[in-house]
């Protein structure tokens, strides 16, 4: 191909050289990690993009309720090649779930509504509406169906849309569940939801946002993915098809997105929302907790799931998470409360993994930063199984129960199975935990066509008690 000899180009050219020296500067001020910290960060992506294919990844990491790390990485356009930067704007497709269960808790705090009113209350005509609260709405607990469950767009959605029109086709319709009975992702949750901000509020939901989130917490560039495209400084989004290459993906036709995926926005913005979030700066701390808290069904199961937001364990440690995913453009956002730290990940290609496993890598990664004991344990859980690769073990570190465990047979057959493997690409805490006196760790170990499992228990006086090793499926 020719090169653009075009102004336009030359624009370009000049916007993306400017983009490059604000990436510089930033980087520059940025604080809060250590230089190996950074360094295992950047061995991350690089290792994700390699393995996965994606084109690109743009990240911030957020430690001590600050912004630590800006960072992109790849082509955020293959052709030409256009190299990703931190200031573009990505889509985080459902991760916009949280916005607007936010919209419903400021106006639950103004009185305009409250978490328990019956969804009739504003849209009368949906199906059982006098049944369904709005907190099942946001907590996936409805019974509404989801209008979007492929991951992929169906050619029907490549045609404009009402809201309206979703809701006559998937929620005008037989519930496929009694309301608070079940947990089911649904995206048409949301459209509702968003039409009962803009009813509550009297103004449109992207309007809303703006006034009473995103200028109070200075995010600057986010943009309506659900009425315009990206820009031409911000990347293309792909897809593959099977082991292909990287295809443009095709782009929703406009409102299918509403309320439920239509935002797009750097990576740096989306640390300002998960800072808010770490201060309690935007809402009441009682709507902090209602948005946290997972919901439970009439049954007494746990859902996982909160307001907009999965409530999980990484590691032992509370953690908010939520993934995004529309055509071109995975997500994910993990925000750790209780030790005042976040991950956001963003990649242009969708059904994809890399964002989950970079995000993943990177949390644990700031958890053992944090935790003296924790990087000593996994260093000596690490060196244990090279020990063991090599089909032996230092025994004085080990409990009379654990040395009757690892008999010659055993080690043969440790050996025998791990040598095999080779070095280890990963090697991360999944999960940390008391029990019986014992202080049990589990590990994931990835290999380049496997992974597998440590469970680690150790006594008070350091010895380990027990080190047992299974494939992982």
């Amino acid at each position: 191909m020719r090169p653009c000899q075009s102004s336009k180009c030359f624009l370009l050219r000049c916007t993306f050289l400017a983009i490059a020296l604000l990436a510089a500067i930033s980087a520059q001020s940025q604080s809060g990690l250590s230089g190996r910290d950074r360094q295992e960060i950047d061995d991350i992506a690089g290792r994700v993009l390699a393995t996965t294919g994606a084109p690109s990844v743009s990240l911030a990491v957020v430690k001590d309720d600050q912004i630590a790390y800006l960072h992109a990485y790849g082509d955020a356009r293959l052709d030409p090649h256009v190299p990703a930067q931190p200031e573009m704007r990505y889509s985080i497709g459902s991760i916009s779930k949280q916005f607007t269960a936010t919209a419903i808790l400021l106006l639950a705090e103004e009185g305009k509504l409250a978490l328990d009113y019956r969804v009739s209350r504003f849209l009368p005509t949906l199906t059982r509406a006098n049944e369904v609260t709005i907190r099942q709405l946001l907590s996936h607990t409805s019974g509404y169906q989801d209008y979007w469950p492929q991951d992929y767009v169906p050619p029907f959605m490549l045609q404009p849309v009402t809201a309206d029109k979703i809701l006559d086709l998937w929620a005008r319709k037989p519930l496929d569940f009694d309301p608070g009975t079940q947990w089911q992702y649904s995206n048409t949750n949301f459209v509702i939801a968003g039409l009962i901000v803009e009813k509550a509020s009297g103004m449109p939901l992207l309007q809303f946002l703006r006034t009473r989130i995103f200028a109070p917490l200075n995010m600057q560039s986010v943009m309506n993915i659900d009425q315009d495209r990206l820009g031409d400084t911000d990347p293309t989004g792909y897809l593959r098809y099977a082991l292909g290459p990287p295809r443009v993906a095709p782009k929703e036709g406009k409102g299918w997105l509403f309320a439920a995926g239509e935002l797009a926005m750097p990576a740096q913005d989306l640390a300002k929302w998960d800072i808010a979030m770490l201060r309690q700066s935007l809402l009441k701390p009682a709507s902090y907790r209602e948005m946290q808290t997972a919901v439970v069904l009439k049954n007494g199961l746990g859902t996982e799931y909160g307001l907009g937001i999965d409530v999980k364990k990484l590691s032992g440690h509370r953690a908010l998470i939520h993934g995004g995913e529309v055509s071109g453009f995975t997500a994910n956002n993990i925000v750790l409360p209780d030790d005042h730290a976040a991950v956001v990940v963003l990649v242009n290609q969708d059904s994809s993994d890399a964002a989950n496993d970079i995000a993943k890598q990177i949390a644990n990664l700031l958890l053992l930063s944090n935790d003296a004991a924790t990087t000593q344990e996994l260093q000596r859980a690490r060196a244990v199984f090279g020990d063991l690769q090599r089909g032996k073990i230092d025994r004085a570190i080990f409990t009379d129960n654990a040395n009757s465990y690892f008999t010659d047979t055993v080690l043969q057959d440790f050996a025998a199975s791990l040598a095999p493997l080779g070095t280890p690409l990963g090697f991360t805490q999944t999960e940390h935990e008391a029990r019986g006196g014992m202080d049990f760790r589990r590990y994931t170990v990835k290999f380049s066509r496997q992974a597998v499992d440590i469970w680690m228990r150790t006594m008070p006086d350091g010895r380990i008690e027990q080190y047992q090793i299974m494939a992982k499926y």
